[in-house]
């Protein structure tokens, strides 16, 4: 619950929100991290309900879903549309496929911005085991030069819902179609959502298959061994969507796990 009544009186979650908002507040602003997804809606009217000064950017990976994209440009007007240097898929033909050990694309797609700034994150302890080491305000485990203010760190999912429908904050659609997390598509973590995503936007599947095609084609002039495994690239993306049948939680904004 946001509200608590404790021994030592009330504790209200989301004036203690504000407050650390406005305490840790650097002279240029914050930089705020918007994923799109549920926590960062939360943030996002947190930060504008306290009055600090901050920018607002969203890290785009150019394979979220197409909902989260219009959502972003509809309701979080003010969020700057950051865009990468060259598209998850192209780079992928370079780099090879992520897997769940293997995610070089987060470092790449989900961490970048906010050098030499206090980013404000939706990052909880609720949402994983890794996640309860976090602290509410930290530095950057690959730059020193960029801090980390988690100011909803303390809070549950219930609390999150609670807020959101509480102050009638705009949501992605997605959630009340059965997604419990809004992320990139076909995510090495996502389990079985893998496939009910694969059945949604078959088009979208029909460009990755196309890429993989160039990661198979590419792996098979250079004489890697390990690709006769599969007789094309269709056979390759398959195999790869199967391949992590372990199901996890992943992070919307991973931040250097």
């Amino acid at each position: 619950m946001l509200i608590e009544n404790r021994l030592d009186g009330e504790y209200n979650k989301v004036d203690i929100a504000i407050e650390r908002l406005k305490t840790f507040e650097p002279k240029e602003g914050y930089w705020l991290a918007d994923s799109g997804g549920k926590d960062s809606c939360v943030i996002l009217e947190l930060a504008k309900m306290s009055g600090v000064k901050f920018d607002a950017h969203h890290s785009l990976t150019t394979i979220d879903p197409p909902e989260l994209y219009y959502f972003i440009r509809d309701y979080h007007k003010e969020t700057i549309i950051d865009h990468p240097e060259i598209p998850f898929l192209k780079l992928m033909v370079k780099k090879g496929f992520p897997q769940r050990q293997r995610r070089w694309c987060c470092a790449v797609y989900k961490e970048r911005g906010g050098e030499g700034r206090k980013v404000i994150t939706g990052i909880r302890w609720e949402e994983s085991n890794k996640r309860r080491q976090r602290r509410m305000v930290e530095t950057c485990m690959r730059s020193k030069k960029k801090t980390y203010l988690n100011v909803i760190i303390d809070w549950t999912e219930k609390d999150v819902w609670e807020f959101i429908h509480k102050y009638d904050v705009p949501y992605c659609k997605l959630y009340d179609e059965g997604f419990k997390r809004i992320g990139c598509l076909f995510c090495p973590m996502a389990g079985k959502m893998r496939r009910v995503e694969a059945e949604r936007y078959p088009r979208i599947v029909k460009i990755w298959e196309n890429y993989f095609q160039k990661l198979y084609d590419k792996n098979k002039s250079e004489g890697k061994t390990n690709v006769d495994r599969w007789k094309d690239g269709k056979a390759m993306f398959w195999w790869w969507m199967d391949n992590n049948r372990k199901s996890h939680n992943p992070d919307q904004l991973v931040m250097f796990e």
